[in-house]
């Protein structure tokens, strides 16, 4: 089969979806959605894209830092010159936010924008996708386990920030439904797994706490990057 003609998995956006601080190539959540790794997950033994069909590829254009402008400016454009993808995931907004942090009538100016970027990049997207493709854009999580505790992750204080956090959840939720894109849950998936459960400012990739699943406070570890893959997983197969 030629290449052009194989199934293409296309994952964008920040550092959510990369490999770096989940312990290196293949290690991140979209890495593991397109082929497990048997050896830390054998629970997930089968359940990947690459076994349903072994003729899929991968191109991981997520980027470490990555904000809506990365998105529309340099990963949009280096999607294009690739085959029609049957699967895009997106993971975006977090680091806008933190732009903001501190601030929440800058925050939710931010949020607007944010919106504004996935209502502009979702129809590209769908403009560019495999007959029967699909997208997913995922939600932004909070280390602070929604208790906003600044201190304890070594931030100074913003009251407001699980607020924020929510707000921007909701808006690319309605963002991405009013696409027909599917929305993958990863904070709720992340919910009880920062403060709640260690040190989310660690910077190890691979803690010997599996409950905690954020290193350098605000990255996915290795197994903070099987919860991502879970929360993909999950959008595209409601039914379990």
């Amino acid at each position: 089969m030629p290449s052009a003609q194989r199934p293409l998995y296309v994952a964008l956006g920040d550092s959510i979806s990369i490999d770096e601080y989940a312990g290196g190539p293949g290690r991140g959540g979209a890495s593991l959605l397109f082929a497990n790794r048997d050896d830390d997950f054998p629970e997930w033994r089968g359940r990947d894209l690459l076994t349903a069909d072994p003729g899929t590829e991968f191109a991981l254009l997520a980027t470490d830092g990555a904000t809506t402008a990365t998105l529309l400016d340099a990963q949009l454009p280096r999607l294009a010159a690739r085959p029609a993808p049957m699967l895009v995931t997106l993971t975006i907004g977090g680091n806008d936010l933190l732009g903001a942090y501190g601030d929440t009538a800058a925050a939710r100016r931010v949020i607007s924008r944010v919106g504004e970027a996935v209502d502009r990049a979702l129809p590209v997207l769908a403009d560019r996708l495999a007959p029967s493709g699909r997208i997913v854009v995922g939600t932004v999580y909070d280390p602070s386990d929604g208790t906003g505790d600044a201190a304890r992750l070594g931030l100074p204080p913003w009251p407001d920030a699980v607020a924020v956090i929510a707000e921007l959840n909701d808006v690319l939720r309605r963002t991405a439904r009013a696409h027909g894109a599917l929305v993958a849950e990863i904070a709720e998936r992340f919910r009880g797994h920062g403060l709640s459960a260690g040190d989310p400012t660690r910077p190890e990739a691979r803690p010997a706490n599996r409950r905690q699943w954020y290193c350098r406070l605000i990255e996915p570890n290795a197994w903070g990057a099987d919860g991502v893959r879970a929360a993909f997983w999950a959008a595209l197969h409601p039914g379990g």
